[in-house]
């Protein structure tokens, strides 16, 4: 029996693989500091008797896109965006530490500084206390200053920032982690305060390749059809010459 019909599944398996992906990116067009998703696919030959003639659609994973997206000003003091490949170091739920260019940070219940998800923001000392009805200001460099009514303003920490020299690794957390375990913070990077980086997702291409993929996947499952058609005839013309 001709392979095709299984060549077309896994053609169609990708088709529908892109489209989850690309479903996923643009649920997250207005999420602050997300990366888009990449989804690619390499055709390898069927190896056998013969002439290569039949080849598989296998999925390779190429990461994200690291292009940064559009600054929004907000004018909030707790608001920050990471310049150039900084990142900012979170404490993820597992209790592992993470990155994440979202700088939407406030304060919780216990004084801690976190981001709106409720994650730890990670120090370069630990973790930073904001001290009762203190004002907060971040500096370029990370540094967390507080100041109370009638006193002066008193560093209480600084952000850890990192600039990682390999791609990170998106957990499915949403978060990113290092590659090799955790990274060094970065005296050298920096931030801009009241104003928040939005996703690096375009709309308009995505949905235009959300099109490509299912008119992609359309394909495939016609092949498959025709592939059982084939089938059929052949079966037909076996039984008759029988």
């Amino acid at each position: 029996m001709d392979r095709m019909i299984y060549l077309s599944m896994t053609g169609a398996k990708a088709a529908m693989h892109r489209q989850e992906v690309l479903s996923h990116n643009l649920a997250n067009v207005s999420t602050n500091g997300f990366r888009e998703e990449m989804a690619a696919f390499r055709a390898v030959p069927v190896r056998g008797d013969g002439a290569s003639t039949r080849v598989f659609a296998l999925e390779t994973t190429v990461g994200y896109n690291p292009e940064p997206g559009a600054v929004q000003h907000t004018g909030r003091n707790l608001d920050v965006a990471m310049k150039g490949n900084a990142w900012l170091a979170v404490q993820a739920l597992d209790g592992t530490e993470a990155y994440t260019r979202a700088g939407g940070l406030d304060m919780n219940a216990e004084g801690l500084l976190v981001t709106r998800s409720g994650l730890q923001v990670v120090g370069d000392g630990g973790p930073i206390t904001v001290p009762p009805n203190a004002e907060v200001q971040i500096a370029s460099d990370g540094t967390v200053s507080a100041t109370v009514a009638g006193a002066r303003p008193q560093t209480i920490g600084r952000l850890k920032l990192v600039t990682p020299e390999q791609p990170l690794t998106r957990g499915n957390d949403g978060l990113f982690r290092g590659p090799d375990g955790d990274l060094d913070a970065d005296a050298t990077a920096r931030i801009q305060d009241g104003v928040l980086e939005g996703s690096n997702v375009s709309p308009v291409e995505t949905m235009v390749a959300m099109i490509t993929a299912a008119r992609q996947f359309e394909q495939q499952m016609k092949l498959m059809q025709t592939s059982e058609k084939q089938e059929q005839a052949a079966s037909k013309l076996l039984s008759n010459a029988g």
